[in-house]
């Protein structure tokens, strides 16, 4: 087995001490308080249980994985100092880095990489995070610093998919993790930024951890809760925030002609749908979900929301699984129609089911998603035109997790999914996977989504994705929409900023707040 180094150590490690000095003063020269925007605050700081990427961002400030990307999207160590990978590819044994402890001042150790993968895996968890380690068989501390991951199979990769956050043993009692556990509002972690406060205005603040391996620049983040996303760029403006984590199209060019601020592009493995209820009578025939789909133009939809990418499947185009050769569904009222009266539909005025009542779709969509309604509003439209009502109601998150995840009640939903690097589309759209919200089934995609995650060689799982793709994209579970440009802005006070595609924070500790 060949011993890798994880990653880079802290900074001013290894190099003459005239020169760690000068790296050491430039740290503490800097310093500032960092306030960003989210629409909505996190529900919970605990990694098992974060559903929205308020939560991951704030899980990206407070704690760690064993490895995360570097600039280059390249997997490097975080708690991870080297690894070694089993010759049958079946298990690896990781070395942590020495001297990390948690907020509290515990030691990290070994105990706490394998109570976190036993406690992602546990059934009475029920991690929302759980579909990134169901690939583990097991894990066990061979040391204090040194853990063996043992596979279901053979992995090439594995530093790859361990981004997971890595949680302290000892603020548990055992794995099985209670969602309600004091800890989501007490967490401690080992990252960068320690939870401060939760403050009356619903912000929350996160100070610098000094005993960090690699200290970060900044003095504090203060996540400021903003409901109205139109007030957001009005508050960078006012010098009231110094990020944004996206910006609204329309908000575009007034920052960018504002001296203050710079933008910063990014790519996100994010698309928006609309999806059918697949378990809800009539909607599990797939003739009716074709014709509703071509009587949506997707392009008259987006142009009012930004720019962006039309996609045809559970991909964005610029993946390597993304199948080019299926096309997007073409705006077709005329086809639809036509597949509608094949299917015995009828239409006066307004189409009817072949049980004599009226065509009708509750579309539920999450108050709290930016440019929702306006999107919704416009479907609604397109459809009424074309003989189909539509009757939309829009959830806040309590309401949007009892009615889409516990109950399926609706009949289309508007949402969006947003992946890392991995594009691990397993629970969305494998028969058993925990986030098949539409009640997508079709064995020949379990299979192939299987087979994919077993597969060692780089092609040939592209190739057993793209089949997938085909295979989804043919069964038309969903309105497949768009990956949308995006755009961070932040304060010029902000230097040394370059922004990670999915989780924002990811190289903030490089940032510096400055005149």
């Amino acid at each position: 087995m060949n011993r890798r180094s994880a990653g880079n150590d802290r900074p001013g490690a290894g190099l003459p001490l005239a020169a760690a000095l000068v790296a050491l003063i430039a740290w503490l020269g800097t310093a500032g308080s960092l306030r960003y925007a989210e629409d909505r605050g996190p529900a919970t700081v605990n990694p098992l249980f974060a559903t929205s990427m308020s939560e991951a961002r704030v899980d990206e400030l407070v704690f760690e994985g064993l490895f995360a990307d570097d600039k280059e999207l390249r997997s490097t160590g975080r708690l991870a100092e080297s690894f070694e990978i089993a010759p049958d590819k079946k298990s690896m044994t990781v070395t942590l880095r020495k001297n990390v402890t948690w907020h509290d001042g515990s030691p990290f150790g070994a105990m706490d990489v394998v109570f976190s993968i036993d406690a992602y895996k546990s059934a009475v968890t029920a991690s929302s995070e759980a579909g990134r380690v169901n690939w583990i068989a097991s894990a066990r501390a061979v040391a204090d610093n040194v853990v063996q991951i043992n596979f279901n199979g053979p992995e090439y990769a594995p530093q790859d998919k361990l981004h997971f956050k890595i949680l302290p043993a000892h603020k548990f009692s055992g794995p099985a993790v209670k969602r309600t556990d004091p800890f989501r509002t007490q967490p401690i972690g080992t990252g960068p930024f320690k939870l401060g406060s939760f403050n009356d205005d619903a912000s929350i603040t996160m100070t610098r951890y000094g005993g960090h391996w690699n200290p970060a620049k900044v003095d504090e983040m203060v996540m400021r809760e903003v409901s109205d996303k139109n007030y957001q760029a009005k508050l960078l403006l006012f010098e009231s925030l110094e990020a944004l984590v996206r910006v609204l199209p329309r908000d575009l060019a007034t920052l960018q002609n504002d001296r203050r601020i710079e933008l910063y592009p990014y790519q996100t493995n994010s698309w928006w749908y609309f999806g059918f209820n697949l378990k809800r009578a009539p909607y599990k025939d797939a003739k009716l979900r074709e014709a509703l789909s071509r009587m949506v133009d997707v392009d008259a939809l987006l142009a009012p929301i930004g720019t962006g990418d039309r996609v045809s499947g559970p991909f964005v185009p610029s993946s390597p699984f993304y199948n080019h050769a299926v096309s997007p569904v073409p705006f077709d009222a005329d086809g639809a129609a036509d597949i509608l009266t094949g299917a015995g539909y009828t239409f006066n005025g307004k189409w009817f089911r072949p049980d004599g009542k009226e065509l009708k779709l509750k579309l539920v969509a999450p108050s709290n998603l930016e440019t929702a309604q306006d999107l919704v509003i416009n479907l609604q439209s397109q459809l009424q035109s074309r003989g189909v009502t539509v009757e939309p109601e829009f959830l806040d998150v309590a309401a949007w997790k009892e009615r889409v995840w516990r109950d399926g009640d609706f009949d289309l939903m508007l949402s969006l999914w947003s992946f890392d690097r991995n594009e691990d589309i397993w629970e969305q759209f494998h028969s058993t996977g925990t986030r098949n919200f539409v009640g997508y089934k079709n064995p020949a995609v379990d299979k192939l989504l299987e087979q994919a995650r077993k597969a060692g060689d780089p092609q040939e799982k592209k190739a057993l994705l793209q089949q997938a793709h085909a295979k989804i994209a043919a069964d038309y579970p969903m309105v497949f929409l768009w990956t949308l440009d995006s755009y961070a802005a932040l304060s010029t006070k902000v230097k040394n900023v370059v922004v990670h595609p999915f989780y924002f924070f990811t190289w903030s500790t490089d940032w510096t707040i400055g005149e």
